[in-house]
């Protein structure tokens, strides 16, 4: 059965069972199978697998890993299983580990791999084709080949399709692309995967700074950073700090101590509120009425906010908008708070005057403060994501509870004093 099952719902299979009945499975799996399954496993079910393996069965696994998936799997193993493994290797084998364990971890070479093809600009095409089939069984892919200087610097590239439907003879020079979309080692994953959305590659070299080709990502790897960099904006939005596991491998402890700092963080913001309204106590106690339509206003302020800034957020980490934009930006927004608050404002106005039967007075500064408060919201909730980004800080801490903390303070101090503008016995 186990041979008749795509390795990724093996994957699935095993992540479900006692740690011996998973190392009886694995053990039944044909070596492809079981590299492919290994390499998919998160770090607990590797961990658990490992640990039923001798250090000669571990290393000879590892060996026959995508290099790539070797780093990985190497990254999140105990220190001394690692120092294990690495005694047992050959010399140019921990050099290159050593090597690629250095990188910083966010950084485009922590995800490449150096199983790639390539070849000569002159090299001839039955010449490739040949060297193709040689090697091509260890190589993570031979859709596309890279042209190299002697020197290892990065000339072109050409697809498979070009070479199999031309002549024999014809050398790769003549048919290689020059134009290449490259990416540095010490490049961010996020701008990595960026570069994949927009020219739709199933790889990209990575070169140094002097353009020497140092590896390749492919497109399943950029896969998982896209998911991972949406979780993490997820998560941000919520207000919780990034979480390294998965939910339901996480204890409630694990998930309090992510969540706690912000919440903190967010009830002594709050605490400004309370300052606030102690200091138009005055205005309260005067005019009753203005109490009651609190909550409506500073609800209406934080949804407003919140929409701005999930969009600019959004639309940021899509490089839809860059930081440069930002008048841009703000004003779009403003133009969006001003048609938005005079509607909820009208809204208001017939709802406090005809429904909640207070003076018109009181009605009309319900009214005026609703389009206030939804314009500043608009403006705050797209400008906060772009300072952040623009001092090398995640957009998306500037997340809706944030947001709704800022524009709650602000929206109270313009609903009393536009009260004490309009009211009259209220003036200062």
């Amino acid at each position: 059965m186990l041979r008749r099952t795509n390795p990724i719902d093996i994957v699935e299979f095993i992540e479900e069972l006692p740690a011996e009945e998973a190392l009886i499975v694995f053990r039944l799996l044909k070596k492809e199978d079981s590299r492919e399954v290994f390499a998919e496993l998160d770090s607990e079910d590797k961990e658990k697998l490992q640990a039923g393996l001798n250090d000669t069965e571990f290393k000879e696994l590892l060996d026959d890993l995508n290099f790539d998936d070797m780093i990985d799997t190497l990254e999140e193993m105990p220190a001394a299983v690692v120092d294990n493994i690495l005694k047992a290797s050959d010399d140019q084998t921990r050099e290159l580990v050593n090597e690629y364990l250095q990188f910083p971890e966010d950084s485009a070479a922590s995800l490449m791999t150096t199983e790639f093809v390539e070849v000569s600009p002159e090299t001839t095409v039955g010449e490739t084709l040949a060297y193709i089939e040689e090697v091509g069984k260890d190589k993570v892919t031979v859709y596309t080949c890279y042209v190299t200087s002697p020197t290892k610097e990065l000339l072109g590239y050409v697809s498979l399709r070009m070479i199999v439907t031309s002549d024999l003879d014809v050398k790769i020079k003549e048919l290689m692309y020059e134009d290449v979309i490259t990416v540095q080692t010490t490049e961010d994953q996020e701008d990595v995967a960026h570069k994949f959305q927009k020219y739709g590659f199933t790889a990209l070299p990575v070169v140094d700074l002097t353009n020497k080709l140092v590896g390749i990502i492919t497109v399943d790897d950029i896969m998982w950073i896209i998911e991972q960099e949406a979780t993490e904006d997820f998560q941000l939005l919520a207000g919780t700090s990034p979480e390294e596991e998965d939910y339901s491998k996480m204890s409630p402890w694990d998930l309090a101590k992510n969540r706690i700092p912000w919440l903190m963080f967010l009830m002594i913001s709050g605490a400004f509120t309370s300052t606030i309204l102690k200091r138009y106590e005055d205005v309260i106690q005067t005019v009753i009425a203005l109490n009651m339509f609190i909550p409506m206003l500073t609800g209406s302020g934080g949804n407003a906010g919140s929409q701005a800034s999930t969009l600019v957020i959004r639309a940021m980490a899509t490089h839809d908008i860059e930081p440069s934009d930002w008048a841009k930006v703000v004003l779009k927004e403003i133009s969006v708070g001003l048609i938005c608050g005079a509607i909820l404002a009208l809204a208001a106005f017939l709802k406090c005057y005809f429904f909640d039967k207070v003076a018109i007075n009181v009605a009309f500064v319900v009214a005026l403060t609703i389009l206030s408060i939804v314009v500043i919201a608009k403006a705050i909730g797209s400008l906060l994501p772009i300072i952040a980004e623009k001092f090398g800080a995640d957009p998306a801490i500037m997340a809706s509870p944030l947001i709704t903390t800022i524009v709650d303070s602000l929206g109270l101090i313009v609903y009393f004093n536009i009260a004490q503008m309009i009211l009259p016995g209220l003036g200062v």
